[in-house]
């Protein structure tokens, strides 16, 4: 995957994304504690992989700050460690931070349409964010927590299935 299309993708969500940020709410916890358990341990194999395999690459501060990870004023991106892959009209990606100061991990999935989603987790807390970024109308808007959730399983399952691909 090109370093430079990932740049152009995240450059193209990020003011979006920052536009919206103090509309968005963090997704509550899933109440269920099996799907919980599913997810801590889906993002970490995932998180795992995706540091040991995973290609150099960065988060642009202002994801970074819309999506509400933590960054030092004078960090203008975040070193990660990234797969990115084209199935069809479907570009995803995945990002981990570069070192143990963080810890996220964060799917994006760009449709034909420019249509961009956000699913920002943790190991620990499970989804925490989720956005659509709808670049033809300069809108970002928070996922309903049903369809975050459903999104998020989907992104689950199929980084699951990517790693035991390669």
């Amino acid at each position: 995957m090109a370093t430079g299309f990932i740049r152009a993708l995240l450059g193209l969500t990020a003011f979006a994304l920052a536009l919206s940020v103090n509309d968005a709410a963090a997704l509550s916890r899933a109440e269920n504690n099996t799907a919980v358990a599913f997810e801590a341990g889906e993002v970490g194999s995932i998180s795992a992989w995706l540091r040991q395999s995973g290609r150099d690459g960065f988060l642009a501060a202002d994801v970074a700050d819309a999506m509400g990870i933590p960054r030092a004023r004078s960090e203008e991106a975040l070193e990660a460690k990234q797969r990115g892959f084209r199935s069809g009209d479907v570009l995803r990606v995945a990002q981990v931070p570069a070192d143990a100061k963080r810890n996220f991990l964060l799917f994006m999935v760009q449709h034909r349409d420019g249509e961009v989603y956000f699913y920002l987790a943790t190991a620990r807390e499970g989804l925490k964010k989720a956005f659509i970024s709808i670049p033809d109308r300069h809108l970002v808007v928070p996922l309903e927590q049903d369809e975050a959730q459903d999104g998020f399983r989907h992104e689950l399952v199929y980084w699951q299935d990517r790693m035991a691909s390669n």
